[in-house]
C-alpha cells in the first residue's frame, strides 16, 4: 500500500503566554486513495497538527514524510513548491478572488505552478469544472454565485494541479445539510475514481462517519 502522508513523533511546543505543550507524539499514515477524518474537541490541537502537515507551520519537532519524501526542515522556497504541486487544500471559506471569474479562480495555482502553458491550465481548469457539474458558471464572477457552488469552485481549485492529497479544515462548516452532503459525494467520488487521498478536519459526526477512518484526538495526542 502506497503511504501518501506520514507523521512521526511530532510534538509542538508553543512558548507563549506560557510554555505549553499541545501537540504530543503524533504518529499516523494516510494510505494511497483513503477518505480520512481528525474530530476532536475545539482546543485539542487539530487545526495545529494540520497547519503542520500541510507544511504551513515547520516549527515542531518529529518527522513528515509526503510521498514518502522526508519534508521536514526544508526550505520555505521548496515547501511552498510542494504544497502547491501536491497538497489540495479546501477550507471552511471558500477563499474566492470576488472579482475574478470562476475560471480564473480555478486556474491560479496552475498559473503560480508556472509547469503547463496557459491553454493547457484553461484546459485543465474546465475539466475540472466539469467533473463537478459546474461548468455553466466558467464566466461568472465569483462573488455572483450560491456558497454551495463556491465550495465546489474551491474544490476545483483545489485539484487543479492533480494533488495526490487533499486536506480540508471543516470544508462543510458553513454549508446547509444539502449542500455539505453534496461536498461529501464529490469528495468520496474523488476517493473512489481518481484514488485520491483525503484528510478532513470536521466537527460534522455524520460526514465523518461516513469517512474511511476517524482519527480521534484529545489533549493534543491521538486516541483512536
Amino acid at each position: 500500500m502506497d503511504i501518501v502522508l506520514e507523521a512521526k513523533n511530532i510534538n509542538k511546543n508553543f512558548q507563549k503566554p506560557v510554555p505549553f505543550h499541545v501537540l504530543k507524539d503524533i504518529n499516523f499514515k494516510i494510505n494511497k486513495g483513503e477518505f480520512a477524518s481528525i474530530m476532536g474537541k475545539s482546543g485539542c490541537g487539530k487545526s495545529t497538527l494540520l497547519y503542520i502537515l500541510s507544511t504551513l507551520d515547520t516549527d515542531y519537532s518529529g518527522e513528515l514524510f509526503l510521498n514518502n519524501e522526508l519534508i521536514s526542515k526544508k526550505s520555505s522556497d521548496y515547501l511552498s513548491y510542494i504544497r502547491n504541486k501536491h497538497i489540495g487544500f479546501v477550507f471552511q471559506f471558500h477563499y474566492l478572488l470576488s472579482e475574478f471569474s470562476v475560471l480564473e479562480n480555478v486556474m491560479l495555482p496552475a498559473k503560480k505552478l508556472a509547469e503547463k502553458t496557459l491553454k493547457e491550465i484553461e484546459f485543465d481548469a474546465m475539466s475540472k469544472l466539469k467533473m463537478l457539474n459546474i461548468e455553466h458558471l466558467t464566466k461568472k464572477r465569483a462573488s455572483r454565485i450560491s456558497g454551495g457552488e463556491k465550495q465546489r469552485v474551491a474544490i476545483a481549485r483545489a485539484l487543479i494541479n492533480n494533488p495526490s492529497l487533499i486536506i480540508g479544515d471543516e470544508p462543510t462548516g458553513n454549508l446547509d445539510s444539502h449542500n455539505s452532503s453534496n461536498v461529501f459525494n464529490i469528495f468520496r467520488q474523488l476517493k473512489e475514481e481518481e484514488g485520491l487521498s483525503l484528510l478532513v478536519v470536521t466537527h460534522d459526526h455524520e460526514f465523518a462517519e461516513k469517512t474511511d477512518r476517524i482519527i480521534q484526538m484529545e489533549d493534543g495526542k491521538i486516541i483512536t
